[in-house]
């Protein structure tokens, strides 16, 4: 029997988060074995008088695919793909894999070849700029496992954040978006930060559940060579199945100039990835009050209460510093007490002190408002 979170869940996504009209072509991949969703989805969609595609992925498989591909043989599957993607109005990608760490052990040059002819040119460039799109966690074993809840457990904080009025949080949103381009210089304190940009004359884009689900963020993007000084971020990242932790950057001029981990090496190489790798593309505020503590995936840590994230690697279209790249990797700070507290100033204001918006314009951001 489908659980009817399931079925409310996928017609907010078509009817909300992507809005799809009669005519317009939508794509869903899953990554990992069929699940409910998709073919809810999939139902919905033909309610909406929508064409849907689908595509099934196998992580192992991917695997032992890259495993033995050269450049050229990437460049050409993803010429096909980009041509599809090219064809669709909308795309949501599942992702319900078994095992997060797949990709793991594979080598370094493999996993370069993908950023580089794969990704890049197929989902950074044409799909996030170019299509209504959402990315998608599914809530099965391994996800549960990897929030170190039970499973039923986790199903319900899922569809808790999931499912919040984005319509509330969206009102908030938007004041902290208009100050954010009212604003010039950003200076950001804490344990092991001191740190100085300026988002002057780049767009702020609230995040109100179109399009990573759940969502609740506002970004926008560093001017490209303004950024100076040292940041710790305080939350794992898990990017291609390795987990870093105890993220340090130090910047000179826009650039990342030093960088320790719990891997500095295998840090350093992806930073190197390209030129853009090591100048930034994103700078944003975590705002969803039902989101707590990191759970060792992006798409609900970069949305918790309290956080700032900053990105190295490639900019969006719409919040645009001119930054070009293969990689694009949020690194998160949590600034709670009990992280280690931290301030965020707007032009010399303190607008943020210890994850609680203290300017009064801005308060309406804060769990108990939004929550209450």
């Amino acid at each position: 029997m489908e659980d009817r979170r399931i079925r409310e869940f996928a017609r907010f996504l078509i009817g909300y988060s992507l809005r799809l009209r009669k005519g317009e072509k939508l794509l869903i991949e899953v990554h990992g074995r069929e699940i409910p969703l998709a073919r809810a989805l999939v139902e919905e969609a033909y309610a909406a008088g929508a064409k849907p595609f689908l595509q099934l992925y196998d992580y192992k498989l991917d695997r032992a695919l890259l495993s033995g591909m050269d450049d050229e043989h990437m460049a050409e599957i993803a010429a096909y793909d980009l041509a599809r993607m090219k064809d669709m109005d909308a795309y949501i990608d599942l992702r319900a894999t078994e095992n997060l760490c797949e990709w793991n052990d594979l080598a370094d040059e493999r996993v370069a070849a993908y950023r580089r002819n794969y990704l890049g040119p197929v989902h950074l460039k044409q799909r996030c700029n170019h299509t209504k799109w959402a990315v998608i966690r599914y809530p099965n074993d391994a996800m549960a496992q990897l929030a170190k809840m039970s499973t039923e457990r986790f199903e319900d904080y899922y569809f808790d954040a999931c499912l919040f009025d984005y319509a509330k949080l969206s009102a908030a949103m938007r004041k902290l978006a208009d100050r954010m381009e009212r604003t010039d210089k950003v200076r950001i304190t804490g344990r092991g930060t001191e740190l100085e940009l300026s988002i002057k004359g780049i767009p702020a884009v609230v995040l109100d559940g179109h399009i990573n689900v759940p969502d609740g963020e506002v970004y926008t993007a560093p001017v490209r060579d303004s950024i100076s000084g040292v940041v710790s971020f305080n939350t794992p990242i898990p990017y291609e199945g390795f987990v870093y932790t105890d993220i340090v950057l130090e910047f000179k001029a826009g650039k990342v100039v030093g960088a320790r981990a719990n891997d500095s090496a295998r840090l350093n190489r992806l930073l190197d990835t390209d030129e853009g790798a090591r100048y930034t593309g994103e700078f944003a505020f975590g705002v969803h009050p039902r989101i707590e503590s990191p759970i060792g995936d992006i798409l609900f840590d970069e949305k918790i209460h309290g956080s700032f994230h900053l990105t190295p690697g490639k900019c969006y279209d719409n919040a645009s510093n001119g930054n070009v790249s293969a990689i694009h990797l949020d690194l998160i700070c949590i600034q709670r007490p009990e992280y280690g507290g931290g301030e965020i100033y707007f032009d010399g204001e303190l607008v943020r002190k210890d994850g609680l918006f203290v300017a009064e314009d801005l308060e309406c951001l804060n769990p108990a408002r939004l929550l209450g």
